[in-house]
């Protein structure tokens, strides 16, 4: 379900590396990778879903679900898939906890946006359809469509103020898209990641201090150059990202379950990973006049 954008694009490259027949199921706005098959719909058309009754597929990948009915709907088409689903959740449903960092039997938040996923992976053991779901934290590198790295890089490449949340000891935790990619892959040769939920994110976690630096070498800058300027964090919603691009809380998991039973770890360290989206992505189309004006809320500048 998608395959044309970030997590589903790096899914696709890897897959096919692995010489998979694919069958994309997208809306046809970007741009498709060769040697595969397009079914050209919405996921939110039922219409448009109903072009998959009567397939039937060994996988089902659904990197774009959100809900529930979201994946229901695909499977009521489809039949449940021979061999695995593959669900792309999110450690954004975990509670905050004072114990860190959290594993996947820790409690999730019921309030959380990304409540959905869970009721998703519920629904999957519930119905006995096979399959392995990964909760990445924040997922970075090229393609990425969500303002993290880019939030970061127009500030230090337009030399820009950089606001920053409290004393900048926050931690949290971000893991390259096409390290998310492998695992997913990998999984689908271990029959022990049948039935199994994953936190999926980098091997460290980074005080938002740190990530500064990192994102400022990134850009081939000199950290100590940078404006950086505090603000009061209790003016936002800790999880809000509309001002600033990151939840305002620590956020880190434990990833020791998918590097033991996938034989997995991440291949992308954070500088490695933030030089490679600062080089293959941003900088192959640059932000020419970024609006900086919900700064002024932060930092008033």
């Amino acid at each position: 379900m998608g395959g044309t954008r970030f997590v589903g694009k790096a899914l696709v490259q890897r897959l096919q590396f692995q010489n998979h027949d694919l069958t994309l199921f997208t809306r046809g706005k970007n741009a498709l990778p060769s040697n595969v098959e397009h079914v050209r719909g919405d996921r939110k058309n039922d219409d448009d879903l109903n072009l998959l009754k009567g397939r039937a597929f060994d996988v089902i990948i659904d990197s774009s679900g959100r809900t529930v009915e979201d994946t229901r709907k695909v499977v009521e088409r489809t039949g449940a898939p021979k061999y695995r689903l593959l669900y792309v959740s999110s450690a954004g449903v975990y509670s905050n906890s004072n114990y860190l960092p959290v594993n996947e039997e820790d409690n999730v938040d019921p309030s959380s946006r990304h409540i959905g996923k869970v009721e998703t992976e519920s629904w999957l053991i519930k119905e006995k359809i096979p399959f392995t779901s990964f909760r990445p934290t924040y997922i970075y590198g090229p393609g990425n469509y969500n303002p993290i790295e880019r939030w970061f890089f127009d500030r230090i490449t337009h030399e820009q103020p950089i606001p920053l949340p409290g004393d900048g000891q926050t931690i949290t935790q971000l893991g390259h898209v096409f390290d998310l990619a492998n695992a997913m892959a990998k999984s689908l040769d271990i029959e022990k990641s049948k039935n199994t939920i994953y936190n999926c994110s980098g091997q460290k976690g980074v005080t938002f201090t740190g990530l500064v630096e990192a994102m400022s070498l990134a850009c081939g800058r000199d950290p100590a150059e940078l404006k950086i300027i505090k603000f009061d964090p209790s003016i936002l919603d800790p999880k809000a990202r509309k001002s600033f691009p990151i939840r305002i809380e620590h956020f880190l998991t434990d990833i020791t379950r998918i590097q033991q039973e996938l034989d997995w770890s991440p291949k992308y360290d954070l500088l490695t990973g933030l030089v490679d989206s600062y080089q293959n992505d941003y900088m192959k189309s640059p932000t020419i006049r970024p609006d900086f004006e919900s700064d002024k809320l932060l930092i008033g500048v």
